[in-house]
């Protein structure tokens, strides 16, 4: 059973355990790594051939996040341990060093061939559905009925990665969560009480308003939008809004994709407002694709953005060892849950998601690389790869590891949103759903069309992906 946690309210100021005393990462000189055609990182411990071609070699495809070095010194990490035990294997890495919208098309042709298919692949929980429907992944379930860590993971987890058909695609590694990050001295700045907690939609806009007029040379709030932003954009930006109204995406009861809700137009008409107002970066920022990196690792540290609607994750960017470490971050940042739109009950939203591994069907050695997957997921490693990526568990023997208590200041109030959150519509058309989100979200923040536009546009589109008779117009 989970362990009950302490509530949202205020989270303790801890110093953070450092990451690099737990990763493991300082590689013996018996497992120097060595570097396979200028992207593929692989243990010396056989002749390398082709990735497929070779019956003793496993190649591990994942997106390389900007400058970040975790998932390449967590799975080296790995690699070093299983070398110990099969030396006979050679494990290659394959980073894809790519845009999130980038990954996971060079994913999906990477798995279309049997040449190029890697044997073990990280997927984002929310494409997972659309690459099942495409043929692309194989069913795991006669491997994990008889592992034995599977009974620790949360339902949650194992729903996001179950077919339509009941069967298991994929092994989720852990869920996130999302708030509102904010300098507490900018806000006292501006005049601000902190520690803030904005109750409203309303009380959020005020609240920028107030920073922007206080602090002209900082930008009052980031709300991921517009197709450039990718799910960033859907996810943390507009679902953030749309399940904090009476309207969903998607009706579980009728089976139907929900057109012309209130809810849907309101948090358009948020995303219009911030824009207008410029409360937000500028249009040119807010459309970059690198947007992420600039917010992660030179607005928040260098005190340039009050407030950032984003992922439980962020703070790894902050730690020894990051992309811009700043030790101080605990007693400049905090966090508010994200509140409904008129501060009706729950009183918060938090949209949950997470990523996973998944064997492509095309790829062979399954058995191979089960065993591999297994060393990847033992509670040990993963208690380390979430504490050194500011990773929401979304296993209990995980979170009870003392590795994983409390191991960031902000990792209590995280973790105790996930029992609260809301989860995107685990179905093969939310992909393409999702850019058409974006496009509206684009319309709206550019001024290319009113609110009403953008959603009768986006109600089309919707149509047109899954046909009518999926459909149900919100009453």
């Amino acid at each position: 059973m989970r362990r009950e946690r302490a509530g949202p309210a205020e989270p303790a100021r801890r110093t953070r355990s450092d990451p690099s005393d737990l990763l493991g990462t300082a590689l013996s000189r018996r497992s120097m790594l060595r570097i396979v055609g200028g992207t593929a990182v692989a243990l010396p411990l056989a002749a390398c051939g082709d990735g497929n071609g070779s019956p003793n070699t496993l190649r591990i495809s994942y997106q390389q996040f900007g400058s970040g070095t975790i998932m390449r010194d967590y799975l080296r990490n790995v690699m070093e341990s299983y070398s110990a035990r099969h030396p006979e294997v050679t494990v290659e890495l394959v980073p894809l060093v790519a845009a999130e919208e980038d990954y996971f098309t060079k994913t999906e042709l990477m798995m279309s061939s049997a040449r190029t298919a890697p044997n073990l692949v990280y997927e984002d929980t929310f494409i997972l559905q659309s690459d099942v429907a495409a043929g692309y992944l194989r069913p795991l379930d006669e491997y994990v009925e008889g592992w034995d860590l599977w009974r620790h993971f949360y339902e949650p987890g194992k729903d996001a990665v179950t077919g339509q058909n009941g069967r298991v695609y994929a092994v989720p590694t852990h869920t996130d969560t999302r708030g509102l990050w904010y300098n507490m001295d900018l806000l006292e700045q501006a005049g601000i009480e902190v520690p803030w907690r904005p109750q409203t939609w309303a009380d959020i806009l005020d609240a920028m308003r107030t920073v922007k007029e206080a602090l002209p040379d900082v930008i009052p709030i980031n709300v991921y939008s517009g197709k450039p932003q990718g799910e960033k954009a859907s996810m943390q930006g507009f679902e953030m809004l749309l399940y904090g109204t009476d309207d969903r995406l998607y009706d579980k009861e009728s089976q139907t994709w929900v057109l012309g809700s209130q809810g849907f137009l309101d948090s358009l008409k948020f995303i219009r407002t911030i824009f207008s107002e410029e409360l937000t970066p500028g249009l040119a920022r807010a459309l970059d694709p690198n947007l992420t990196d600039l917010v992660h690792n030179t607005w928040l540290p260098r005190g340039k953005l009050a407030v950032n609607l984003d992922g439980s994750w962020i703070s790894s960017s902050w730690a020894e060892g990051g992309a811009a470490e700043w030790p101080e971050w605990p007693d400049v940042m905090d966090v508010a849950p994200m509140p409904t739109q008129d501060g009706s009950d729950p009183g918060m939203v938090s949209l949950a998601g997470g990523w996973s591994w998944a064997m492509p069907k095309l790829a062979g050695r399954p058995d191979l690389t089960w065993s591999f997957l297994e060393e990847m997921m033992s509670t040990e490693n993963m208690a380390r790869l979430a504490v050194s990526d500011n990773q929401v568990t979304i296993r209990s023997d995980v979170a009870e590891h003392p590795h994983y208590v409390g191991y960031s200041p902000t990792i209590d109030f995280f973790t105790d949103l996930v029992s609260r959150a809301s989860y995107r519509p685990a179905l093969a058309p939310y992909p393409q759903i999702s850019a058409e989100i974006q496009a509206a979200m684009e319309t709206v923040m550019t001024g290319q069309g009113t609110p009403e536009q953008a959603q009768a546009e986006y109600d089309a589109e919707v149509i047109e992906i899954v046909g009518r008779e999926n459909t149900s117009e919100a009453s």
